[in-house]
């Protein structure tokens, strides 16, 4: 095999101008805290603070009983419930009780869930916005917990980030993303297996009996099990052998629609999804889909409050025997087992944070260990998803750091007449590209979706050079493994901005060096003179301003060994199709 280093000369100043990083998040050197607001929600024009729906929850809970007890007292009302008493006739019984793997499935279920919340609400934060329409022109939000944006200067989506407290986010630090998305998806994957071990195990046993519905009467039992719990007048509890009709329908819509919904949305927040599955992806676009998953958590966060307040008021020791002890009684075996398995959320919530500051590279390792693989599969995908004129964006939010480099000021200053585009490293014919050489190579143009990490989306019309015609120019050998696009400008902590890319992605048909957007030359703000588009991956690697690409067969040597500045200082991952 030919040595790595071969056609790469000793000092290469590219690589030697990369920095190290640390392996903890060093708060000192990190973006300094910005609070947000309260959560506030659109309608039409107004604003409501959310702080409101708790007055009006609590009005609608006193009015709603008063409206149910009355209920009760209509004769009409009290047959309806004679005839529907919760349970329908032909509901079939479920023999096996709470079975041991039902139980610990229910605790794994709490644990892993506990902690994609934390993370996803941290995710959140960094674009703390959500939108119906695909981009993200500000102020045409429905839901935000940050200011309105800013209309005199540059406001970076950067900027727009705020702190999460460390008891709720993980790990609770402005724009600490990168560390919160392997929480998210590590847990995601831990959740996806036990849930499918949980479907496998509901569909070979009776317990299938409990959640699915098998006779339309549900509906009216439900109905009448709701006015029954809305008058203080609970139903009588059968659940070592049945749910009731409202139990049953919950259950189902949770485990049936609610979470796939969760599986679905979140994967089409993902470039190497949505790029690839064309219509779809445009009816669910990414704003749609982050709001039907923010949906989705309130539903689970909505079903775990009630849930758990029915569980305690209801009959505390029957229920949780059911599920933490395996009994059908009302000993006070399940109320201590409740207690233990509380102890270790508890204890894992309070070390969550402290532990991925302290720790941020393991985290960020172990995440690629455990997601890395699957994020590669998706690479895979040709992205090839392309949009209308009519689909443009009004408004692409901008960010970076940009150059300040004296030789950078004097290319603009001649509108980059005098750029060159190096092109080295394992490649058979190392080359330097004038502007006017890269402009000369048939231009492509394609209109595409961009996908921030941070949550942003937008569409554009870019014009540029495709990335496989540079490849036929310079021939990478075949020892070459990545792309190495090294920026003109550096990032937040200094030392210059770089990524590397798989050199199966550079073959994509929709990989381009831009310099056009939206049929005029690129400005500075959105990386002029050339800027990277990979359309199967995140924003951030797609790297503005750029100076050199090298080919290389590994980046272990190259700044913190990382895969690029924001892998090396902000615990990204290389692999960012999803």
């Amino acid at each position: 095999m030919t040595n790595v280093r071969e056609n790469q000369p000793p000092g290469d100043p590219f690589e030697m101008s990369l920095s190290s990083a640390d392996d903890r998040l060093r708060l000192s050197r990190w973006l300094p805290p910005k609070e947000g607001i309260v959560p506030h929600i659109r309608f039409g024009k107004r604003w409501i603070n959310i702080l409101w729906v708790m007055p009006l929850a609590i009005v609608v809970l006193i009015l709603g009983i008063a409206v149910a007890q009355e209920l009760r007292t209509i004769p009409a009302i009290q047959d309806f419930l004679t005839r529907y008493p919760g349970v329908p006739a032909s509901a079939p019984a479920v023999h096996s009780g709470f079975p041991p793997w039902l139980r610990w499935q229910h605790f794994f279920n709490l644990f892993f869930m506990i902690f994609i919340i934390r993370s996803g609400i941290q995710i959140l934060a960094d674009h703390p916005r959500l939108y119906w329409r695909r981009d993200c022109t500000p102020n045409t939000e429905w839901f935000r917990f940050q200011h309105e944006v800013p209309k005199d200067g540059i406001w970076t989506s950067k900027d727009d980030a705020v702190t999460i407290p460390k008891w709720l986010g993980i790990p609770g630090i402005r724009h600490s993303i990168g560390l919160a998305r392997w929480w998210h998806f590590s847990l995601d994957l831990l959740w996806l297996i036990n849930g499918a071990i949980f479907y496998a195990l509901l569909f070979t046993t009776d317990q299938w009996q409990r959640l699915v519905p098998t006779t339309w009467t549900v509906f009216p039992n439900a109905l009448s099990t709701a006015i029954q719990y809305g008058s203080l007048k609970f139903p009588a509890e059968a659940t070592w052998t049945y749910y009731n009709g409202l139990q049953q329908l919950t259950y189902f819509f949770t485990v049936f629609i609610a979470a796939p919904l969760a599986i679905i949305t979140g994967l089409m927040q993902g470039p190497a999804i949505a790029n690839k599955l064309g219509w779809f992806a445009k009816i669910l676009n990414r704003q749609a889909a982050r709001t039907i998953h923010f949906f989705v958590l309130c539903w689970f966060l909505s079903f775990i409050f009630i849930h758990v307040t029915l569980v305690f008021i209801t009959g505390m020791r029957e229920n949780l025997n059911f599920m933490f002890a395996g009994r059908n009684d009302d000993s006070w075996e399940g109320v201590m087992m409740f207690c233990i398995a509380m102890v270790v959320v508890i204890v894992a919530w309070g070390l969550a944070s402290p532990m991925t500051i302290k720790h941020a590279r393991l985290i960020q390792k172990t995440g690629q260990r455990m997601i890395g693989p699957i994020k590669g599969l998706a690479e895979w995908w040709d992205p090839n998803t392309q949009y209308t004129e009519q689909d443009i964006s009004p408004h692409l939010w901008i960010n970076g750091t940009l150059p300040q480099s004296d030789e950078f000021n004097r290319l603009l200053k001649d509108d980059f007449t005098n750029y060159r585009l190096r092109v080295y490293g394992l490649v058979d014919h190392p080359k330097e590209f004038s502007y006017a050489e890269l402009k000369a190579i048939p231009k492509q143009e394609q209109i595409t979706a961009h996908f921030c990490i941070q949550g942003w989306s937008g569409v554009a019309k870019w014009g540029g050079v495709p990335m496989r015609h540079i490849l036929e120019i310079v021939k990478p050998t075949p020892d070459a493994r990545y792309a190495i696009f090294y920026s003109f400008a550096e990032g937040a902590e200094g030392g210059r901005y770089y990524d590397a890319h798989k050199i199966q992605n550079m073959k994509h048909e929709l990989t381009l060096l831009a310099y056009e957007l939206n049929g005029a030359p690129a400005g500075v703000l959105h990386g002029a003179p050339l800027r990277l588009r990979c359309e199967n991956e995140l924003g951030f690697k797609m790297v503005k301003w750029i100076e050199a690409i090298e080919f290389v067969h590994d980046f272990a040597h190259l700044g913190a060994g990382q895969g690029g500045y924001n892998e090396d200082h902000e615990f990204y991952g290389y692999r960012m199709p999803i």
